[in-house]
């Protein structure tokens, strides 16, 4: 059979699925004590704008301050590890559906990782090919996307409302500035978090269905 996106194999997804469903699990644990983290900078930083310096002692501001930092850097192993995780994953998927339907994709097969790193296409690229890859791959030949929109909304209500919490953050000065930025870092980390639960479900979805139609189908899957 001609393949229009070059020589594709069946593998299974099961094994790079776990993982990184677990990855991306974890990266939403963090997303979870980042909220907690932005939720203390925010109460220090409300009573020093209401009460001034004499409300709050320097160990608190302090406390505050490490916390959120440590955070931050926990945050950001863990992203970069969930993100790795899931785009061998993805990649794998992408091939494993252009064997069940070699003719359903509309992106090049390239742009399955590369769409993440592109200003502006990242936008719809990556969920463009999430919704072939769940097409193909469903054993009843079409499944909603109910699911893939949720996290897609999710995930880009997070980046944007990231880029304002960092953009806010960086340029704070005031106690009601930094109270004011902290919320919304605060909102960001929750965005991340309930995308990041929706993206587990995603995977966990998308793993089972190739399983499920490989194995009920003619093609052998390669450990």
């Amino acid at each position: 059979m001609n393949q229009p996106h070059g020589p594709a194999w069946l593998r299974s997804p099961v094994g790079l699925g776990k993982a990184a469903a677990v990855a991306v699990g974890v990266a939403a644990v963090t997303d979870l004590f980042a909220v907690w983290a932005g939720l203390l900078t925010y109460d220090v930083a409300d009573r020093l704008a209401g009460d001034g310096f004499g409300a709050v002692v320097a160990t608190e501001v302090d406390r505050a301050d490490v916390t959120y930092t440590v955070a931050g850097i926990v945050q950001t192993v863990a992203f970069v590890v969930a993100t790795v995780l899931f785009l061998v994953w993805f990649q794998r998927a992408r091939v494993n559906a252009e064997v069940f339907d070699p003719f359903g994709h509309r992106m090049k097969r390239g742009w399955t990782c590369w769409s993440w790193f592109v200003p502006v296409v990242n936008l719809w690229f990556p969920r463009r090919i999430m919704e072939d890859v769940w097409e193909a791959s469903s054993p009843a030949g079409r499944a909603s996307h109910g699911l893939v929109n949720a996290w897609w909304t999710l995930w880009i209500v997070a980046l944007v409302a990231d880029r304002v919490g960092a953009t806010s953050y960086r340029l704070a000065e005031t106690p009601e500035e930094i109270r004011d930025a902290a919320g919304h870092v605060v909102f960001a980390d929750a965005a991340h978090l309930v995308a990041g639960v929706l993206a587990v479900l995603v995977i966990l979805r998308l793993t089972r269905m190739q399983d499920e139609k490989a194995r009920g189908g003619a093609l052998a899957v390669a450990v």
